[in-house]
């Protein structure tokens, strides 16, 4: 799904969420090749030309989650939590670690062996990291969430500071794992691991609640 797309369908959700017209939504989905900038992000974390990102193709979003810069792509699980923290009992901090430890469990069930690291949002195999964290609250909803590394193309980090940590290093679950894993595997693991988590979900193709609208 594009990426501006994506946000639009965030918004909606969450506003529906906000009114309880609609019960916590977990959305799935994969981006085309996508820059975005986070809060803390400045232009310094772009080291590629706007050219050169337009000339491959490399779209550009500043949005308003936390963290700084990273890359959307094919072969990416993007997860976007659209929950009221109150209804779970979790303030942003306690929210932010139960993502990790899902994205922890769905790496167990894949056969990988990641873990967090305090103080540093974001999921890692050793010293790379395989997923990337960052959410925004507003009105007590959450909107972002989590960027899952799958079976991908980690060339396009090349032209970003992640996470504003020069030198910092990116794997997948590919990679991590010795063998081809697929975004669809990675779906049915976060389901399980969400489920066991957060509680049931009810499956829905986010292609429908967009058209919903």
């Amino acid at each position: 799904m594009p990426y501006d797309l994506g946000l639009e369908l965030q918004e909606r959700l969450a506003v529906e969420r906000a009114s309880d017209l609609r019960p916590d939504t977990l959305l799935l989905l994969e981006h085309p090749p996508t820059i975005t900038l986070g809060r803390r992000a400045t232009e310094a974390d772009l080291l590629w030309s706007r050219g050169e990102l337009r000339r491959r193709g490399i779209a550009v979003a500043s949005v308003r989650r936390g963290g700084a810069a990273t890359f959307h792509g094919g072969g990416q699980l993007v997860g976007y939590p659209i929950v009221r923290l109150a209804h779970r009992g979790r303030g942003v901090r306690a929210f932010v670690t139960a993502l990790e430890n899902v994205i922890c469990d769905v790496c167990a069930t894949l056969g990988v062996v990641a873990d967090r690291r305090p103080g540093h949002p974001g999921i890692w195999v050793g010293d790379r990291k395989v997923a990337s964290i960052g959410v925004e609250v507003r009105r007590g909803i959450s909107r972002h969430g989590f960027a899952l590394n799958v079976d991908m193309d980690l060339e396009p980090f090349s032209g970003i500071v992640p996470c504003s940590t020069p030198g910092l290093e990116l794997t997948d679950l590919t990679r991590a794992s010795g063998r081809r894993i697929s975004v669809e595997a990675a779906v049915r693991a976060v389901l399980r691991a969400w489920a066991a988590r957060f509680g049931s979900v009810e499956e829905e193709e986010a292609n429908e609640l967009l058209r919903a609208g």
